[in-house]
């Protein structure tokens, strides 16, 4: 299975900012859509950036409130792990789990298409294994 399958089910909405977007206008973000983790991409598209809820909140952890004033590019992580359509699920399911990484950017020739979270992937290997299930109670039953 490849990443392309977990976009066809999901979708491809995506919500970035920009690295000069305040913290406060990033949790109003992250509020608004419901996420946990946003892509921060420069003028021509390009991803810089990743920060999640856990970056925020570490980081008023270690500086304080100031941090909430501050830009988005202070907090983000910079070296972002991305994966690209024709990827294997299962290649991206163990990146994930080995680098703890709970979101990952997916690319079509270096541009931002999709995001897909450590739950997307779950998801989808729960679905693929209840229709296979399904399939096999079928075939027993004929």
């Amino acid at each position: 299975m490849k990443i392309s399958d977990v976009l066809r089910n999901k979708g491809t909405d995506v919500f970035t900012v920009s690295p000069d977007s305040t913290v406060t206008e990033l949790l109003a973000a992250l509020d608004e859509h419901g996420i946990g983790a946003v892509v921060v991409t420069s003028g021509d598209g390009v991803v810089v950036g990743i920060v999640s809820e856990r970056d925020v909140v570490r980081r008023l952890h270690r500086d304080g409130v100031g941090v909430l004033e501050g830009p988005v590019s202070a907090i983000m992580t910079r070296q972002v792990q991305t994966c690209e359509e024709d990827d294997q699920v299962a290649d991206l399911a163990a990146r994930m789990t080995e680098r703890r990484i709970r979101h990952v950017p997916v690319l079509r020739d270096g541009k931002l298409q999709a995001v897909v979270s450590i739950g997307d992937i779950v998801k989808h290997r729960i679905d693929a294994l209840a229709a296979e299930r399904d399939h096999l109670e079928a075939y027993i039953q004929q």
